[in-house]
């Protein structure tokens, strides 16, 4: 069945801040699910194609058919967002279904199928569904996978029309591509870019591993992204011929989810597939191969510039299974084996291990091999970690784990079976939709929440200390056992160095963790209870703003929108006002080390302890006028939240490992900074558009090398106790007293100093040249990156030119789209985006940029300037204007209908009230941007005088080098 873990622990991970393109729901609680008359008449059924031989209870809220020419669909009500149709189409086939002279077709004819088909010009789909409110490439868009290729549409503001005239596109499309010579040769461009794009040390790594890995399966060498030579050999003729050998009716699944009646969705899918007819016999399904025991069991891989690293391989056959209660079973035991591992990994890495992560995986991959990883990053002696990893696995087939460690697992994945439970009338239906067709993929099939909870209530009583230890030993035994090391130099022995590393003994590590009586109880007290100074309510919101005399502010909002879901998060101090644009800082620090330093009594490992199957969280972000500690937590235990939350600013603990962690991790991957042009832009850009001010520059490796312990606390210490804050509460509060709970958290702390920002309100931007400046990357010939900007403004006295600014940019990246990849193929992804921030009264900017070859750099310049030109010179057409601030006014629409949209827009509003009206005025700022607003913000910003542009070239090479060099891609792996 299936089966959405609980989310792994991860070492330096992203904490990606709200966004305004969140999907959950406030102002107005969507509806019930509903069940229209055919789904209602199928409850109690069992006997869909999908639950065939399966005693997994089923999910009612699906009416499952199948057409008389083979196609089968599913389709659901589901109204979150409100108004929104998810349609996908799913072909049984993927890149190991191609020939070796088809390698890259099926990604190809993804490709081709989304510029329109037989009956409508070429590229016009693309304008139809932006006119339907439908954003490109978040919207629409589509995948090719070794085992599928899946074609995705999320309708917004759904009409019958509508739904039926994309209905009408999406099979025109499937069905009948337009596969000409001229599209082909267009398309091979945009792949054979981002071939090149996706091509690096990286890819080469993965390639080479996957090969030895799976020696013997088609999954070894069948990248979707295929080979320069067969792209290049692609025909409208040959590529027309894979369509026409493997696009059958008998092979399409088609999946509708949305705020609809299922009887039309099913109806729409006997409309337009009902007389599709294949031409001659299905083809029988491709051999995927089998492991292949003979191959070499150990490859060491030199890449110049990487990091030590080490993917230890237990490989076995993939074997079909029915999907059933007991399979299920299998499944969850198998996680939980897993993450017994995984626990002491981590545990080792944070006390000081040979490694800095480690982490073990298994998968089921592409119906070719079962197998189970561990990936390592080695700290210095690559044998060493090698061999600790080999011995905790060791350890956990010899000896049976606790079943207090087993519980603690069993306990997370029950929590988040729980939350999704009692988030299920949330779930938007494009999640559904896609959960549906990833289980057809992998052949299981879906239950409801409540039963996924039911299941494994069941399955976890079962897991005991000898079962777990039988499992353990199937999760982490294979017939075949493969290793890869990759390192920037030759190690001596080379692969029959690895290969005896490999084969030596294991050392037993019997390093498990103890169980501990750790609880909230024990947690000391924050301070007197704080009384509240005022509260009042905030005009034209659910919410209400509460002052306590301590000084911190709150705005709360008690909704429905999410039951059983509560989301805090507490803004305190100045952010990135705090530091001085040329002072040195720490602020790059704070993202994994801030948070894992521990909390009073608690370490890390207590703090996992006294949370573990609770919905507590810990998360630090750094916003420009403020840091922000934030959670996603529940009724029952948002006191306990909030009082870690509270502890956090009270008594922060500074336990040391985490930094010398984090500070080890940098290093590690220093020298992947410049390695590709890409590397380059993540690292350096938000520097470079600053004027290298050192907030948003990176960090070099003495600066890294520097920190240590005491420099951390002196940098984070003064931060975290003084500044004005500010709580968000936003959630299902009805059984909750959050004026006490508040009252005894941060409401109780000591008042905060106040301290002025040693940053402005003002942001510098790069100084305009008249020429593009250049920097450089180590990787591929073939490689490099374009980049245009123009200064804008920021803050929040002019909301509507941040939202004419928006269209302008959606304007500027739809053309920029059109004449550079799908005209000229010159970038698979050129982007255009518009920057104004609030918490400083400068700082916006908008920039235009796109990977792209050397030789397309110049001409990359051109066309840009070009669109600016125009922009400046000419008002955009009224249908131009409507068919690019129609999908953003779509996103806003489906994205106010949740908590955590509100949550980002409101930051600030207990402080300044002009941010709560900017917030109720977004819809209507949108829809009253004119053509004549934005070509007036075109003439006011996209001026020569004020452009800065950069070019990111092959180590050595020249701009004049770069427009002559005509650089062939070298094959690389990846997917659209």
């Amino acid at each position: 069945m299936l089966i959405s873990p609980a989310p792994t622990r991860r070492f330096l991970h992203t904490l990606l801040p709200a966004c305004a393109v969140a999907a959950a729901l406030l102002l107005s609680p969507a509806g019930a699910i509903a069940q229209d008359s055919a789904t209602a008449a199928s409850q109690g059924k069992n006997d869909s194609w999908l639950y065939v031989g399966s005693d997994i209870p089923r999910d009612t809220a699906w009416q499952f058919g199948e057409l008389p020419n083979g196609v089968r669909y599913a389709v659901r009500n589901n109204g979150v967002p409100p108004g929104q149709v998810s349609i996908r189409v799913r072909m049984d086939v993927g890149s190991m279904f191609e020939t070796e002279e088809e390698r890259g077709y099926a990604h190809l004819l993804e490709h081709l199928t989304f510029r329109g088909s037989e009956h409508i010009p070429d590229g016009e789909a693309k304008r139809i569904w932006q006119r339907f409110g439908v954003t490109f490439g978040s919207d629409s868009n589509a995948q090719t996978t070794p085992t599928q290729t899946v074609y995705q549409l999320d309708l917004p503001s759904v009409t019958a029309v509508n739904l039926d005239e994309s209905m009408k596109l999406l099979s025109g499309m499937v069905r009948e591509p337009r596969i000409s010579e001229l599209a082909v040769a267009a398309e091979r461009g945009v792949v054979q870019s981002e071939l090149r794009e996706s091509d690096g040390p990286q890819k080469r790594i993965a390639d080479a591993s996957s090969a030895h890995l799976f020696a013997g399966l088609l999954l070894g060498d069948r990248s979707p992204i295929g080979t320069v030579a067969s792209l290049g050999k692609a025909s409208a003729t040959s590529v027309a011929a894979f369509h026409q050998r493997w696009y059958r009716p008998e092979r399409a699944l088609v999946v509708i989810v949305g705020d609809g009646s299922t009887d039309d969705f099913a109806r729409l899918v006997e409309k337009y597939y009902g007389d599709w007819r294949g031409n001659g016999a299905n083809p029988p399904q491709p051999d995927f191969g089998k492991p292949d025991p003979k191959a070499p069991e150990a490859r060491v891989i030199v890449e110049p510039n990487q990091p030590p690293a080490l993917t230890l391989a237990m490989v076995r056959p993939w074997k079909k299974r029915i999907d059933t209660v007991e399979n299920t079973r299998r499944l969850y035991l198998e996680f939980i084996a897993q993450a017994l591992v995984n626990r002491r990994l981590e545990n080792r890495a944070r006390s000081g291990g040979s490694y800095l992560v480690a982490e073990v995986g298994q998968e089921y991959v592409s119906r070719s091999v079962d197998v189970t990883t561990a990936q390592i990053v080695p700290l210095s002696d690559w044998k060493v970690a090698l061999a600790d990893v080999r011995g905790v696995i060791a350890d956990a087939i010899k000896t049976p784990p606790s079943q207090a460690d087993i519980d603690r697992e069993a306990n997370e994945i029950e929590a988040f079976l729980r939350k999704d439970l009692e988030n299920a009338r949330n779930e938007p239906g494009a999640r559904l939709a896609d959960d549906m067709v990833r289980a057809v993929d992998i052949q299981e099939v879906v239950t409801s929440p409540q039963g996924q909870v039911d299941m494994f209530a069941a399955i976890r009583a079962s897991a005991t200390p000898q079962v777990m230890l039988d499992t353990s030993r199937a999760v982490f035994s294979a017939p075949i056992t493969r290793v890869v090391l990759t390192s920037p130099t030759p190690i001596g022995g080379g692969d029959g160095a690895l290969l005896a590393a490999l084969k030596a003994p294991a050392t037993l590590r019997d390093d498990r963790l103890t169980a501990g009586s750790t609880d909230f109880k024990k947690f000391p007290a924050i301070g007197t209870p704080g009384t509240i100074a005022s509260t009042t309510l905030v005009p034209g919101l659910r919410a209400e703003r509460i002052e306590f005399a301590n000084g911190v502010t709150a705005l709360v909002s008690n909704n429905k929108v999410e039951p059983g879901k509560v989301r805090v998060n507490v803004r305190f101090g100045t952010g990135n006002r705090s530091v001085a644009a040329d002072a040195p800082n720490l602020l790059w620090t704070g993202d994994y080390a801030l948070t894992a330093s521990g909390v009073g009594p608690w370490g890390q490992n207590e703090i996992d302890q006294v949370t573990n199957g609770r919905q507590i969280q810990l998360n630090f972000a750094i916003d420009d006028d403020a840091f922000e500690l934030s959670a996603e937590s529940n009724p029952a235990d948002i006191a306990d939240q909030l009082r870690l939350i509270a502890g956090k600013l009270a008594f922060p603990r500074w336990d040391a490992a985490p930094v010398d962690r984090i500070r080890v991790g940098y290093l590690t991957g220093y020298d992947l900074n410049d390695a590709t042009p890409n590397a380059v832009l993540d690292r350096n850009l938000r520097g470079w558009l600053t004027g290298n001010d050192r907030r948003w520059a990176a960090p070099d490796r003495a600066a890294i090398e520097a920190l240590t312990p005491a420099t951390f606390r002196a940098f984070w210490e003064p931060r975290l106790a003084s500044g004005p804050i500010e709580v968000q509460i936003f959630g299902d509060l009805a059984s909750v007293d959050y004026r006490r709970i508040l009252a005894e958290t941060l409401g109780a702390l000591a008042p905060r100093k106040e301290i002025a920002p040693a940053g402005g309100k003002r942001v510098a931007f790069a100084k305009p040249a008249a020429t593009p400046q250049l920097a450089y990357h180590r990787g591929e010939r073939g490689q490099a990156a374009a980049m245009t900007a123009w200064p804008t403004s920021g803050g929040i006295a002019t909301p509507r030119d941040a939202r004419g600014l928006e269209v302008l940019a959606a304007v500027f990246n739809d053309r920029l789209f059109d004449r550079l990849r799908a005209e000229q193929g010159a970038s698979y992804g050129p982007v255009v985006d518009s920057h104004w921030p609030t918490g400083f009264d400068s700082g916006g900017y908008l920039l235009v940029g796109s990977l792209l070859a050397p030789k397309d750099v110049n001409r990359f310049y051109g066309i840009a300037r070009d669109i600016a030109a125009d922009l400046v010179a000419n008002p955009v057409t009224a249908d131009e204007l409507a068919r690019n601030a129609g999908p953003i006014r779509e996103q806003v629409a489906r994205a106010s209908t949740g908590n955590v949209y509100w949550m980002f827009l409101l930051e600030g509003a207990t402080r300044d009230p002009r941010v709560a009206a900017n917030a109720l005025s977004i819809e209507q700022d949108i829809a009253s941007v004119t053509a004549a607003d934005v070509q007036r913000l075109a003439k006011q910003y996209l001026t020569p005088r004020r452009q800065w542009s950069l070019a990111i070239l092959p180590k050595g090479m020249t701009l004049t080098e770069a427009a002559a060099l005509d650089v062939a891609v070298t094959p690389a792996a990846g997917a659209r």
